[in-house]
């Protein structure tokens, strides 16, 4: 059965398109006796006016259908944006896409939210030679409105700004729905295989803060996108194939002679590769021997596989520990998984007359780029720009991804973009259809605005990072005597959330695109926009209820039967903030930019301490400290506060904790 919107909206269309064509034809008609209008004429017309009533049952049917019955959360903003399109389109209905623009208000006095699309519509109406004044427009499009359960008040200011009021009662019943159903997810349309390529780092190194940036950003992307409800492959191209890997099978025959049968107690890799590296610079009998190990491994000789599968493990070890500290799930699937796809790669850009000779090499040159891509060197090797592409085709065909995001540095964007044009002129994907994108970052810098070293000026160790952060944060905790009121057990979970949760959000408060200072000392200041704030701000919401001796049973009981008040100002203001959560979502799937969630938290943060400050949640006795009143509906606001606040933590990779 179809949509009956649709199907009465169709017939509507049918039936007016009739009458226009007979009242054409009454005009035409030019014999007096002929202009009484057809019989049937009226019967169009009233058929034609029962069917807007049902038309417009219907719609209010499915508007109450649509919002607070269902237990997603709702976007505000997206709703607005459908009711005020909807009036926009028929107030103008001679310009095609007029602009749709509504975004909340930053100045409470004007209301809540500003539709601006009268001015910009009113440059399109003169650029088809009609003169219209922005306030006319406005003032058509309020006239157009549909009703809706959103929308309390309109008022038109200054040059044809719409300030939208919205109801007060409809928000209340937002946030209920927020407090009975939990912090819901909108509905997806269809659930979109996501696949996020992040962290890769190479085996035989260790992962520096380049890597630290990609792991954490990466990590949250996929956080969003499995909260949203999507199907997301978390993907560790790690550097595991090519010519290093000859030198460090050599070196390894050498120093362990025994491999293959005692596992070699390498301890430092890092090490035994700058041993490896200098051998080979040094030694020519070395490096040819280096370059027989890399054939023998290519042609998969099973010694040589062992001894590359004994360094790969001695390097996820290492990476492991740094996932765990952070959290991080990921699924490895390195250069050395489309070994063999490559050759079908390389075929099929031949077959398709897209592969051009220059001294030896095999290069591509894509539409609109001025670097190519060498996808067979001279020697008959393949390169990143090969493995890159098969890496691609894997993700597009077998794993038929409808979004594939590369989270590595900005450097690597010119890279990225000549091997998605090239796979777009291949035919493999069509960007309308097929989302990848690459969501490059910026470099880590030290205090020194300086790319971050150490004193000796090497690459700072990942794990020596997060060590050094588990010490700071445990000073920081015991500067706050935290260790007199919390266990031991409750002193090392604050520890970590605090240590782990700095580095992270120090990353993604900051536009991922620029480079950041890396600074302990700002990042576990706890005033301002930082975790520390935040973690300490969530620990005081969460102990409100308990220090009121309010259980988690009467708080949901609460919530399904009280009706959350909204009249004071700070309470409106809190209310309205707390409901932004998926306008927020929305714009960081648009732009992948994970600040604009951080920015909101902190926003959060302040908006309740505003309301917590004017608003009593508890009321106590002063001389005795005894619990007079509890205001049950500011008590359910703090829920929802904390409610929202965790689920961005949970987004962001943090993970708070109940006593800090």
């Amino acid at each position: 059965m179809g949509d009956p919107v649709t199907e009465y909206t169709s017939r509507l269309q049918q039936q007016e398109q009739e009458i226009r064509s007979l009242s054409a034809e009454i005009e035409s008609l030019k014999n007096p006796q002929n202009l009484s209008p057809p019989s049937h004429l009226d019967k169009l017309r009233e058929e034609n006016a029962k069917l807007k009533y049902r038309l417009n049952i219907l719609k209010r049917s499915l508007q109450e259908e649509a919002t607070p019955c269902s237990k997603a959360m709702m976007n505000i903003n997206q709703r607005l944006q459908e009711i005020f399109g909807e009036a926009i389109r028929a107030s103008c209905p001679e310009l095609d896409n007029p602009p749709l623009a509504v975004t909340p208000n930053q100045q409470a006095k004007f209301g809540d939210y500003q539709c601006n699309s009268a001015m910009a519509m009113a440059q399109m109406l003169k650029a088809k030679g009609m003169k219209v004044n922005p306030r006319e427009i406005a003032e058509k499009i309020v006239q157009n409105l549909p009703d809706n359960e959103l929308v309390q008040k309109t008022e038109i200011a200054g040059p044809g700004f719409i300030n939208v009021h919205l109801k007060r009662s409809f928000v209340s019943k937002l946030l209920s729905n927020l407090l009975v159903n939990g912090v819901q997810p909108p509905p997806l349309s269809s659930r979109k295989k996501v696949v996020v390529d992040f962290s890769s780092p190479n085996i035989a190194k260790e992962m520096h803060v380049g890597h630290l940036r990609s792991t954490i950003i990466g990590d949250s992307m996929c956080r969003l996108f499995e909260f949203l409800g999507y199907d997301v492959l978390r993907l560790n191209h790690v550097g595991d194939w090519g010519t290093q890997f000859g030198m460090l099978i050599a070196h390894l025959q050498d120093k362990f002679p025994d491999y293959l049968t005692a596992s070699p107690p390498i301890s430092d890799l890092q090490a035994f590769y700058k041993e490896s590296k200098k051998r080979f610079d040094e030694d020519e009998d070395f490096k040819k021997r280096a370059y027989q190990c890399v054939v023998r491994l290519q042609s998969k000789e099973p010694d040589f596989i062992k001894a590359w599968n004994l360094i790969c493990d001695v390097s996820r070890r290492e990476f492991q520990k740094v996932y765990d500290c952070l959290d991080v799930k990921i699924i490895e699937r390195g250069e050395s998984y489309y070994q063999e796809l490559m050759t079908k790669v390389v075929k099929e850009f031949e077959e398709k007359g897209l592969v051009e000779l220059d001294e030896g090499r095999k290069i591509v040159f894509a539409p609109g780029q001025s670097i190519p891509l060498t996808i067979v060197k001279s020697d008959g090797g393949y390169t990143y720009d090969t493995s890159d592409l098969a890496a691609l085709h894997q993700r597009l065909f077998q794993e038929n991804a409808d979004v594939i995001i590369y989270v590595t540095d900005s450097g690597q964007g010119t890279h990225f973009q000549v091997v998605f044009a090239a796979a777009q002129v291949i035919g493999w994907y069509d960007p309308q259809v097929t989302r990848v994108e690459h969501a490059g970052f910026g470099v880590v810098l030290g205090e020194d605005k300086k790319k971050f070293k150490t004193r000796s000026g090497d690459t700072v160790r990942l794990m020596e990072l997060l060590e050094e952060g588990l010490k700071r944060s445990m000073d920081k905790l015991l500067e706050k005597e935290r260790d007199k009121v919390l266990t031991p057990e409750e002193l090392v979970k604050a520890q970590r959330a605090v240590a782990f949760g700095c580095i992270k959000y120090a990353d993604l408060s900051h536009n991922r695109i620029n480079d950041y200072v890396f600074s302990f000392d700002k990042m576990l200041d706890d005033r301002g926009n930082t975790a520390a704030y935040l973690l300490y701000a969530f620990t005081r919401i969460r102990s409100i209820a308990r220090l009121a001796n309010v259980d988690e049973a009467a708080l949901r009981k609460a919530a399904e039967t009280t009706e959350v008040i909204l009249d004071h100002d700070k309470e409106w203001k809190l209310g309205k903030c707390i409901l932004r959560f998926p306008e927020i979502l929305q714009k960081i799937l648009d732009d992948l930019l994970l600040h604009t969630l951080c920015d909101y938290l902190y926003e959060l943060a302040t908006t309740f301490t505003e309301f917590y400050d004017s608003c009593y949640c508890v009321e106590k006795d002063r001389q005795t400290g005894e619990v007079i009143k509890i205001n049950m509906w500011r008590m359910l606001l703090c829920e929802a506060t904390a409610a929202i606040m965790a689920k961005g933590f949970d987004i962001l990779g943090i993970n708070p904790v109940e006593r800090m």
